[in-house]
């Protein structure tokens, strides 16, 4: 049986089934363990009875005042281990740890707004589309001249501080911002 568990330093050495997925964005090993050394309780991987590793949940938690919430940066599962419901659960305890730790109004992810795939998955987790954030996804340069180009919706779940659902919006979709407004 696998165990979801904290994330430890030692297992971006073996991340490599999991990051080499198309989807998947990438970061440097000092962005990993930023994130780990200031919000290891919102870094967490599954792993098999292995070892191997299945999936990975990074987050963190940021805002101010009814803006404070859980912040989804990056959740992968290694393609062999998908339709299994890894992403609900690594999803799940972020979401628990932003709510009863960090008392959070709600979680927020971006996703690429092509990747139909990942908005299903997110929105049958209770997930809706806040915005869409414009030239949010860089097309790293290829032909383009290093310009942003692809959009981002960014979405989100209220958690139990937010009972009015003030987080949330019916409308997402049409509410388009500069990547700029969000950074």
């Amino acid at each position: 049986m696998s165990v979801i568990r904290p994330m430890q330093a030692t297992d971006m050495l073996k991340f490599n089934n999991i990051n080499l997925d198309v989807w998947t964005e990438t970061y440097g090993i000092n962005f990993y363990l930023a994130y780990l050394s200031r919000w290891p309780d919102l870094c967490c991987v599954q792993e098999s009875p292995s070892g191997r590793m299945m999936g990975y949940v990074m987050g963190k938690a940021e805002g101010l005042s009814t803006e404070w919430h859980g912040h989804v940066t990056a959740l992968s599962v290694a393609p062999e281990y998908r339709r299994m419901g890894l992403s609900r659960a690594l999803m799940s305890r972020l979401e628990h740890v932003s709510d009863e730790m960090y008392k959070g109004f709600f979680v927020d992810l971006y996703v690429r707004c092509t990747n139909s795939v990942a908005i299903e998955m997110y929105e049958g987790f209770g997930y809706s589309v806040y915005r869409r954030v414009r030239e949010y996804y860089g097309n790293l340069g290829i032909g383009k001249g290093g310009r942003d180009e692809e959009d981002a919706f960014d979405m989100r779940k209220p958690l139990s501080r937010d009972p009015m659902r003030r987080s949330v919006r019916l409308n997402g979709r049409d509410v388009l911002v500069s990547a700029q407004e969000v950074s």
